[in-house]
């Protein structure tokens, strides 16, 4: 039976998320993988996790890339870069960039060696706008953080769908699937509970890979949905933000 992994916030974090690959995952043509976003900053190497699955995508036909709130970060400081004039020749950043910066983008911009966001690659910047906000399966809904159930129809809210942290799911409005994301960091422990847990309209994968000094977090998760059963990488990188 093909698998289908699952696999939230990498952050930078390359040497992690290689890991998850040698010692866990060893994808088929027939496998589907994944990933549910931010797969920068915050960890010194975001250039090499985006080639490692831009690889992925050239070797295995169902690869599936999904926008984070970190992607969003990137495109909105590359835009704000682009259109922004230098004032008396010289060349400032952006109220959007520093805001970046705050969130782990310095690491980022380090890791491809630009200064400026609109420097980075253009097939980067094309490939991280390409992303999809979310993925539907028969039983799962796949999203970096989650939706937004206050309006009518939670599929018109792309926002939402990378920087929803807190909502009360109806189900109805989303098929009575069960959502998977990211983006808020929970202990091992809730993620171990919630996934063996029957009856949960959500599961929050992000154990905070970024967070290895910190009691129940620091791990990449990876969760197959077919056999609902997990494994785990613990962090491997410097985390530099």
């Amino acid at each position: 039976m093909a698998k289908q992994w699952v696999i939230p916030d990498i952050h930078g974090c390359f040497k992690t998320l290689s890991a998850l690959f040698d010692n866990h995952i060893k994808p088929t043509a027939e496998d589907h993988i994944f990933f549910l976003g931010d797969y920068i900053d915050r960890g010194s190497e975001s250039k090499l996790v985006i080639d490692f699955i831009m690889d992925l995508q050239k070797n295995f036909p169902n690869v599936i890339t999904l926008r984070g709130n970190h992607e969003d970060y990137l495109l909105k400081a590359a835009w704000h870069d682009l259109e922004r004039k230098p004032f008396l020749g010289l060349k400032t950043k952006s109220q959007m960039q520093k805001e970046w910066e705050k969130q782990g983008g310095a690491t980022t911009l380090k890791s491809f060696g630009v200064k400026w966001p609109s420097d980075i690659p253009k097939m980067y910047i094309d490939w991280l706008s390409d992303l999809p906000y979310y993925h539907e399966l028969e039983k799962y809904l796949l999203v970096h953080a989650g939706f937004n159930f206050k309006i009518d129809d939670p599929f018109d809210d792309t926002q939402a769908m990378m920087w929803a942290r807190d909502y009360e799911i109806i189900p109805e409005k989303i098929h009575h699937k069960t959502i998977v994301h990211g983006h808020v960091p929970v202990k091992l422990e809730f993620i171990d509970r919630i996934i063996k847990s029957e009856d949960q309209p959500f599961i929050d994968l992000d154990n905070g890979i970024y967070m290895p000094n910190r009691d129940g977090y620091g791990n990449l998760v990876a969760l197959e949905l077919t056999k609902m059963k997990y494994v785990i990488q613990p962090t491997l990188d410097d985390i530099n933000y």
